[in-house]
């Protein structure tokens, strides 16, 4: 278990990481405890502004110590809501995790009214600077034995056909690395 959700105290060490540096249409993000009688859940709640293009994204991260060695993938149990439902999550390594390094990224869609477990292979995160792929032969490959920071994060769709926008929230249960 890498985040129980369920069961964790508070959400202190995650912060928000979005688009702040434009001066209009900037998105906004917050990670917060869902805490009931029943049960207790993280919800990343997003407000996507993008530029027309696509560029965009809000997100929330943390720094880690992950050694995913053996490993083949994170498991996730989430649902969403709202205008949209692609997501990804950015991890970094090595220490490397702020500009101007890359994000090893990976996408998924989110499951939208019910539960459900989302896979996410290690082997396929790819290389990412400002949702520009690189090549994973110039600047490296994931250190799955070395991951200093997991991020959520919701994308405009810059470099992608698919545009979203709008506001959205990701219930999160909890997440796994799975053999």
């Amino acid at each position: 278990m890498l985040f129980d959700f369920t069961k964790i105290a508070n959400l202190n060490g995650w912060e928000e990481q979005s688009d702040n540096v434009r001066e209009v249409g900037m998105s906004k993000a917050a990670l917060v405890l869902q805490k009931t009688k029943i049960f207790q859940r993280a919800v990343f709640f997003t407000m996507l502004n993008p530029q027309p293009n696509g560029a965009g994204f809000a997100g929330v991260r943390t720094e880690t110590k992950l050694n995913l060695e053996g490993y083949s993938r994170f498991q996730i149990e989430m649902r969403g809501q709202g205008a949209n439902s692609g997501y990804k999550i950015c991890l970094r390594h090595k220490g490397l995790n702020d500009e101007p390094h890359p994000t090893y990224e990976q996408k998924f869609m989110a499951p939208m009214g019910e539960f459900r477990t989302v896979e996410l292979p290690l082997d396929k995160f790819e290389p990412y600077y400002r949702g520009k792929k690189l090549d994973p032969s110039q600047v490296g490959y994931l250190d799955v034995k070395n991951i200093t920071n997991f991020e959520f994060q919701i994308y405009g769709g810059v470099y992608s056909p698919i545009k979203q926008s709008g506001t959205s929230s990701l219930e999160i249960n909890w997440v796994k690395a799975a053999h």
